[in-house]
């Protein structure tokens, strides 16, 4: 598994206060028949407090986990409620 860390602070300079967390994106391969796809999952990561929380193969869509991210980012999603900001966005 590979790990995207995004540079919140260049893809985001709309964004006045970038918030206290570091966002990933998960790169995986996953079978599906007999092709390789990559899949994508999200992590999450407090800068203060070192928690985290991850979710792989959320989606196999480089246009989804975009979405998803920047849905992540805008709204700083924590560890913590992670789990219940995809169980949503799905």
């Amino acid at each position: 598994m590979r790990e995207l860390k995004l540079d919140v602070y260049s893809l985001y300079p709309d964004l006045t206060d970038i918030g206290p967390y570091d966002y990933s994106i998960l790169v995986d391969e996953v079978a599906v028949g007999s092709f390789l796809c990559e899949s994508y999952g999200v992590r999450v990561t407090s800068r203060s407090s070192g928690e985290c929380s991850q979710i792989a193969n959320v989606t196999i869509s480089t246009s989804r986990i975009d979405e998803l991210m920047d849905l992540l980012v805008r709204n700083q999603v924590s560890p913590i409620h992670l789990r219940d900001v995809i169980d949503d966005w799905l």
